[in-house]
C-alpha cells in the first residue's frame, strides 16, 4: 500500500468542509495570483488555493513571502461578497486574522493582531494576510484573502532577513502539529465569524485581540517621518485610532507598526 500523498491527506481534511472549488499545488509562485485568476474564471464563494511551496508570495508593499516545502500554510480564498459586505472590505483582513487567532487560542497560545495584517504569538510574527480585489471597473466581483502561516521552525526566515521578530506555531507550542488540521480549523472559524462580520461585536473582538492597545509604538507611514503614537483601537472602518501625545485621537488608514516603545500609558 502506498503512503498517502499531501494531496490525499489534504483531501481527507477539506472534503467534509463547505467549500467552493479547491486545488492543491506542490509548488506555486503565488496563491493570490492563482486565486485572482480563479475569481475571473467564476470560482464560487469559499474557493481555496493551497500550495505546499510558494516561491513568489507577497505581502503588503510587494514584500516577498516565501513558503518552504512542508513548513507552513500558503493559502488564498476567493470570497463573493454580499452588497452589505462590500461596504466593509477592511474587515476581511481581520476575518482571516481572527479565524487563525481562535485556532491558536484553542491550542493554548496567546495571539494578537498587529494592525493591519500580521498575527503575533507572544509578540512575534507568525502569519501575514494580504487581501486583494477582482474588479470590473468600479465594481468588486470578488475578494481574494491570502494568508501565510509559519507552522514549523523551517518556515521562519533567518534573523538577519527579518524586519520584525518571528516565530512559528510549533516553536511556540513545543510540539508538532498537523498543518492541514490547522488549515481546516482556520476555515471553519472564518466561516463562523463571517456570520458576525457586520455586527458591532466583530469590531469588539478585533479590538480585544489588538496588539499594543494602550501602548506607545513607532508608526511608519508612506512619505511621512516615523512618529511615536499611542494606539487607541480600531474604528468601524478598520482604521487605527491613535494619539500623538496631544490627546486628540486621529485615524490612520495605512501604515506599519515598527516596534513597541514606552509600554502602557
Amino acid at each position: 500500500m502506498r503512503n498517502p500523498s499531501e494531496s490525499d491527506l489534504l483531501s481527507r481534511t477539506l472534503n467534509p468542509l463547505k467549500l467552493g472549488w479547491w486545488i492543491y499545488f506542490p509548488e506555486l509562485g503565488s496563491t493570490n495570483d492563482q486565486a485572482l485568476a480563479w475569481a475571473k474564471a467564476g470560482a464560487p464563494d469559499w474557493s481555496l488555493v493551497v500550495a505546499d511551496s510558494q516561491t513568489k508570495g507577497r505581502g503588503r508593499n510587494e514584500r516577498r513571502w516565501v513558503t518552504q516545502p512542508g513548513t507552513g500554510l500558503a493559502i488564498s480564498l476567493v470570497l463573493r461578497l454580499s452588497e452589505i459586505e462590500k461596504g466593509a472590505i477592511t474587515r476581511f483582513t481581520a476575518l482571516a486574522a481572527l479565524g487563525l487567532i481562535s485556532v491558536l487560542e484553542r491550542l493554548g497560545l496567546h495571539a494578537e493582531v498587529k494592525w493591519p495584517n500580521d498575527i503575533l504569538i507572544d509578540g512575534k510574527k507568525t502569519a501575514g494576510i494580504l487581501v486583494e480585489g477582482d474588479w470590473s471597473g468600479q465594481h468588486l466581483d470578488a475578494l481574494v484573502v491570502g494568508m501565510g502561516v509559519n507552522v514549523s521552525h523551517g518556515a521562519v526566515p533567518e534573523a538577519t532577513k527579518l524586519r520584525y521578530p518571528a516565530t512559528s506555531i510549533e516553536n511556540a507550542l513545543g510540539v508538532p502539529v498537523n498543518r492541514w488540521e490547522i488549515l481546516a480549523d482556520i476555515l471553519k472559524s472564518m466561516q463562523s465569524l463571517r456570520q458576525t462580520l457586520m455586527d458591532e461585536t466583530f469590531i469588539d473582538l478585533w479590538n480585544h485581540h489588538l496588539a499594543f492597545r494602550g501602548q506607545w509604538v513607532v508608526l511608519k507611514q508612506h512619505n511621512q517621518p516615523v512618529q511615536e503614537v499611542r494606539i487607541i483601537g480600531i474604528d468601524q472602518e478598520g482604521g487605527l485610532r491613535v494619539d500623538y501625545g496631544d490627546r486628540k485621537n486621529r485615524t490612520i488608514v495605512s501604515g506599519e507598526i515598527m516596534v513597541s516603545e514606552r509600554g502602557e500609558s
